[in-house]
């Protein structure tokens, strides 16, 4: 399906996607509405996740907190199902990759307590409209996303480094790319680090942890974003008996308009 083609409200796209029609990532999905990270742990561990996402607000801003067993998001979509309306997810079993489905259904228990965080894609639109060039939708692949070698702040069972994602950016754009995505702290806002990946521990811009290699042309500065691929590292040191997220660059898409999140 081309994008030309693609539904443009969210509602409309949550629809593609339930019906199994849309399986792949949802950048440039329903512009101009914010996507949305999902973390899903028994109750068990619901607090000390809290508080991993409360002492790391940069990859982890929150949008939303379900009730226990509940799979409707009921601020940011009501009406939605977190269980069958993201493209792909992944299901842990005590800290490892079980499985990669498109429907979780059949993972679902009522002890279950989801957690919607803030995407970066939500501010791919406010750059787009003002001009700065975003690589990964221009060439239909998903954005770099790398492990550094900077910790996050540890909260009970929760801990590990933290993910960046990626976006080449044209040297005199930068600054401004800066103060676009500052306006958006529950999408991780202003970048985290410029330039040199060396210093994130990154050894090799060309081959990213998850998504696809975006290539840095001359004249353009890398710029690493916060990512909510963060909180998957943790659930590898915690280790619950099930878990459940987002596939990289697999979002849900809410029906909060960007504005509604833009702090200035």
């Amino acid at each position: 399906m081309s994008r030309t083609a693609l539904p443009q409200t969210p509602a409309e796209a949550r629809a593609l996607i339930r019906s199994g029609a849309w399986t792949g990532p949802t950048s440039g999905l329903a512009m101009g509405y914010v996507q949305a990270n999902l973390v899903i742990v028994p109750e068990d561990y619901a607090f000390d996740f809290l508080r991993f996402c409360v002492r790391n607000p940069k990859p982890c801003p929150l949008l939303e907190v379900t009730e226990p067993g509940s799979p409707e998001p009921v601020n940011v979509a009501p009406g939605a199902d977190l269980r069958t309306d993201l493209p792909r997810y992944r299901v842990f079993r005590h800290g490892e990759v079980i499985d990669e489905p498109t429907d979780i259904s059949a993972y679902w228990r009522p002890d279950l307590v989801a957690f919607l965080l803030g995407c970066s894609f939500t501010f791919e639109a406010a750059l787009i409209r003002a001009g700065v060039p975003v690589r990964h939708i221009e060439c239909g692949c998903t954005v770099s996303m790398f492990i550094t070698n900077r910790e996050c702040r540890p909260a009970g069972a929760f801990a590990g480094p933290l993910v960046v994602s990626m976006r080449p950016i044209p040297a005199g754009e930068v600054a401004r790319a800066v103060q676009i995505t500052a306006q958006y702290p529950l999408a991780h806002g202003a970048p985290v680090h410029i330039g040199d990946p060396v210093s994130l521990g990154i050894a090799d811009i060309g081959r990213p942890d998850f998504g696809d290699p975006v290539e840095v042309r001359p004249g353009e500065v890398p710029v690493f974003w916060a990512c909510g691929v963060t909180p998957q590292l943790a659930l590898a040191r915690a280790k619950p008996d099930l878990a459940i997220t987002h596939y990289p660059a697999h979002m849900f898409i809410t029906d909060l308009p960007d504005e509604a999140i833009r702090a200035f």
